[in-house]
Formats: structure tokens, sequence, C-alpha cells
């Protein structure tokens, strides 16, 4: 017996629970609202981790989408903000076509039902690798970074009004002419304020060659109907058009038409 307690209170040592995972960063505030972030002290670990903070409950992610997300992403170290879609109102889009993005966005994203807010941790080198469209300025690849992930929806990338042809402006529109609804929606109406999802094709004008089409970009985008948030003339443009419509209008100060399918509003 004495020479097998030792062996005993060696294989209990050794068969001790794991080290408990840092902790991860407290997050407050609504999907949608620029959320607060307090950094616990300490390090973060050197493992990428992903958290669920609120689940959502639209349509659920796909291989192929065009994930359209805000986006608030700060350091660990001294929780200084770096990049914040939130400040910007220019929701990013994460391409899931095969397009290079980092392991730990992709994992994190698919499948993730719309409305889902996630709280992501880890190095510079895998939260803002290639694909994604944040500029946080030059950071060491080893740099911690914290990101909050709003997720706004999943869009197939030639995502328009079903069985209607590709838009473009009608005959005879100028900058200065007040809109036209090409087609009346079915869904709720867009406000001023509101958070929209579009596809749209812009031509100069008078000449009418194309100048922007989400469809050549790489699919529908995310504008918030604001002075900063929009291009010009889209507030007055869109306000008060319903999801499932096609506007035309122009843009006098840029001598562009616009013709925009309204795909979705995530707060109207």
């Amino acid at each position: 017996m004495r020479l097998l307690w030792p062996a005993l209170l060696v294989l209990a040592t050794s068969c001790g629970t794991a080290p408990a995972a840092p902790p991860l960063p407290e997050v407050k505030g609504a999907f949608g609202a620029r959320p607060q972030v307090i950094i616990p002290a300490g390090k973060p670990g050197r493992t990428t981790r992903v958290a669920e903070l609120e689940p959502g409950r639209g349509r659920e992610t796909a291989p192929g989408d065009v994930v359209l997300a805000d986006v608030e992403l700060r350091l660990w170290r001294g929780n200084q903000t770096r990049a914040s879609t939130y400040g910007t109102h220019r929701p990013i889009a994460v391409v899931l076509d095969g397009r290079p993005i980092p392991r730990v966005w992709r994992e994190a994203v698919v499948g993730r039902p719309a409305g889902s807010r996630l709280l992501l941790v880890g190095p510079a080198a895998q939260v803002l690798g290639a694909g994604l469209d944040l500029d946080a300025g030059d950071l060491p690849p080893g740099e911690p970074l914290v990101a909050v992930v709003d997720i706004l929806g999943g869009y197939p990338p030639d995502a328009r009004l079903v069985g209607r042809p590709l838009p473009s402006p009608p005959a005879g529109l100028t900058p200065d002419d007040p809109a036209r609804t090409l087609i009346g929606g079915s869904g709720e109406a867009v406000r001023a304020g509101s958070k929209v999802v579009v596809q749209y094709v812009a031509v100069d004008w008078p000449s009418r060659t194309l100048a922007d089409s989400s469809y050549r970009t790489g699919g529908p985008a995310a504008f918030t109907l604001t002075g900063d948030g929009a291009p010009a003339g889209w507030v007055e443009g869109l306000r008060g058009q319903r999801v499932g419509g096609r506007v035309a209008f122009g843009s006098p100060p840029g001598g562009l038409l616009y013709v925009v399918d309204v795909v979705d509003c995530v707060d109207c």
C-alpha cells in the first residue's frame, strides 16, 4: 500500500481538469445597434473563438451566398475601435462562393440565420484576412482582435425580383425627374434611415453608358438611407417604396440614373 499511494497521487494529478479558457469580452446592446464591448483583463489566448451572442430567426446563410453584415472591430489591447460599419452605415459583404476569406469567418457565418449576433476573437491574420472589406490599418498578424458581427442576411449573388429581367433605366428619364415606380412591391415600406438590401444599375446621363452595377460587382449590397450611408439621391428615391419593388430615379449632383430592386429591408 505504501508503494501504491504515490502512483495514485500521480494519476489523480495527471487526470485533473484542463485549464479554463480565457474569458470572452462582454458585449452589450441589441442586434442592429452599435455594441458596447468590455474587454476582460488578461490575454485572449491563442485559439480563435466564435460565440453566438444572439440567435437569429431569418433565413440561414448558405454556401454561395453574399452575406451582408455590420461589424465592430476592436483591439483586445486597449479596446480601441479600428473599424466599424455602424459608423459608416455601409455593411460589409462576405462572399461565400469559394473566394479566399478567413476560415474563422466561413465557419462563423455559414448556416447562420439572419438576425444573429456573433463574437469573434482571434489574431489579425484570421479576423482580417483576404476578401474582407474592413480597413483597420496596418496591424501585426498576431495582434489580438475582437469583432462583433450582426448578420443582416445571406442572398444569392443574382438575387432580383422573381421572373423579372435585369433592370435598365426607362427612356426619357433625367436626373431631375421624380422617382418612377416601375414595379410595385408588396413587402414592408422603406423609410428614411432604413437599412435596405438592393440590386442596382447606374448609368451616366445623358450618354446612358453603364457606370456601376451590383450584378457585376459581387451581388446584393446594403445601404442605410441616410445622407452619409447611401449614394446621393437614394433617400428620396427609395423613401416609401416597398420590398419587392423596382424604382428608377436620378442623382442630379452626379448626373447618374439608377434602377434599384428592393430585395430586403432589415429594419423597416
